[in-house]
């Protein structure tokens, strides 16, 4: 295991919150585990910049990042479009630190790296940066479209770089015509667990389940641009994100006794996120849900599992949370970075058995709030307009009630609200396509409980 300074390193810590008793009979026991990394991806005031690398667990120095940009035919319509990308690809550069490997990708139904070329990565440094935003200027739009061709390209690219941190920031402006969707599921396959990925759909034409599907398959973030003068502050933005991460390949072990059945894992936020079929076993009792990257953040995850029955008065550990970091050469044991336990206990005590922990309760609602959302938008293109009517009403109620102002904004632009209180609402009769497209891509965006 490397040996990290206190100052590389962010400290990890695990809050578990639930209500552990149970009815006589009860079995489902559900619990909020937070988890916060302090002290890390901090540059006490350094310019990121300007930072000095941060160490992995063990795999060497810093990060390497690759940056594909949509090169497609569609990206000249209008031509302000690949202007844009090119000037925000040359700002993402330009907040890259010093010493991070990278490379950036042109993409079309084929994959180039037009910068360093070659197969290779260059070091950020105030020559290479500059190399590379003359490189930008030689980019122009034609071909089609093949995202999964870039990630694979990626792929390789970052995995020829023993750093800790790899990390792909994927721009497009139109739909995968150019490959199946199982050539794109099995390069997302592919490049699962290996590198993050950030993704971004800029003006209208993108298909927002193939953006979404590749930042929640390769824990990344998603987004919509809709006006292409806004991607510089937006790549900006992500670079910066990415290189505050100090700690990569973070798992969140799930022991159980025997008995015991997993229902789901979530990761609920800042973002709703299913984990549950992810799972890799560890041994016999444990599992490992990927997380990715780290910095200095804090994420929210529902747990809930199945217990068997017992009487009134007793108590068992229902799971116990962990966070673990491998061991990189697969030889060595993972290190434990913090741990909770989640408990069940068996009360006659009805009010102590039926109260619904408040973080319970607030995530639970916003896990329902992004899948009703998705489905009244589902149900709006296929012309139910009395099931988007019924759906995207509980979508209000819930962003309503949970204090999630962003999703009611976004809500409000394509429902008129009558009544928040009770979901009452009527359809817009037009409404924007970017609007629609916002909302869609936005919908798994959490607010946090409030304490």
């Amino acid at each position: 295991m490397a040996n990290f300074s206190k100052s590389q390193v962010p400290q990890f810590s695990v809050e578990v919150y639930q209500n552990a008793f149970l009815p006589e009979g009860g079995r489902e026991v559900n619990a909020i585990v937070t988890v916060t990394s302090t002290g890390g991806g901090t540059t006490g005031g350094i310019p990121l910049a300007d930072a000095a690398p941060a160490y992995g667990a063990g795999q060497g120095p810093g990060a390497a990042v690759v940056l594909m940009v949509d090169c497609s035919g569609s990206m000249d319509y209008p031509p302000t479009k690949m202007r844009n990308a090119r000037d925000a690809t040359a700002a993402a550069i330009d907040t890259l630190r010093e010493g991070t490997q990278f490379a950036v990708v042109a993409g079309t139904h084929v994959a180039k790296d037009v910068y360093p070329g070659n197969g290779r990565l260059a070091v950020a440094d105030a020559q290479t940066k500059a190399q590379a935003k003359q490189a930008l200027r030689k980019l122009s739009a034609g071909g089609g479209t093949a995202i999964g061709t870039w990630l694979r390209l990626a792929d390789r690219l970052l995995n020829s770089a023993d750093v800790a941190i790899r990390h792909g920031i994927l721009l497009t402006d139109g739909r995968n015509e150019h490959e199946s969707p199982e050539d794109l599921r099995a390069a997302l396959d592919s490049c699962a667990g290996r590198f993050t990925c950030d993704a971004r759909g800029v003006g209208t034409d993108w298909e927002v389940k193939e953006v979404t599907g590749v930042a929640a398959a390769l824990l990344g973030t998603a987004d919509i641009v809709a006006d292409p003068s806004g991607l510089a502050a937006d790549f900006t933005r992500m670079m910066e994100n990415a290189m505050g991460k100090e700690v990569a390949d973070v798992s969140l072990r799930l022991w159980t006794p025997v008995g015991v059945e997993i229902r789901f894992v979530k990761q609920v936020a800042p973002t709703v996120a299913d984990l549950t079929a992810r799972r890799t076993e560890a041994n016999a009792r444990a599992g490992d849900y990927p997380t990715g990257s780290w910095g200095d953040e804090s994420r929210d995850y529902h747990v809930c599992v199945l217990v068997p029955e017992a009487g009134i008065g007793q108590e068992m550990l229902a799971a116990r949370v962990s966070l673990i970091l491998p061991d990189p050469s697969g030889a060595g044991t993972p290190q434990t970075l913090s741990q909770g336990l989640v408990r069940a206990v068996w009360t006659d005590d009805m009010v102590a058995s039926t109260s619904i922990n408040p973080q319970v309760a607030h995530y639970t609602g916003q896990a329902e709030l992004a899948q009703v959302i998705q489905q009244g938008l589902d149900a709006r293109k296929s012309g139910d307009f009395d099931g988007a009517t019924a759906k995207l009403g509980r979508a209000v109620q819930l962003a309503s009630a949970s204090g999630n102002q962003d999703t009611a904004k976004l809500l409000s632009k394509v429902v008129d609200v009558v009544d928040a209180a009770t979901g009452t609402v009527r359809l817009k009769a037009k409404v924007a396509e970017a609007d629609e497209m916002t909302l869609e891509t936005r919908s798994t965006k959490t607010v946090r409980v409030k304490k």
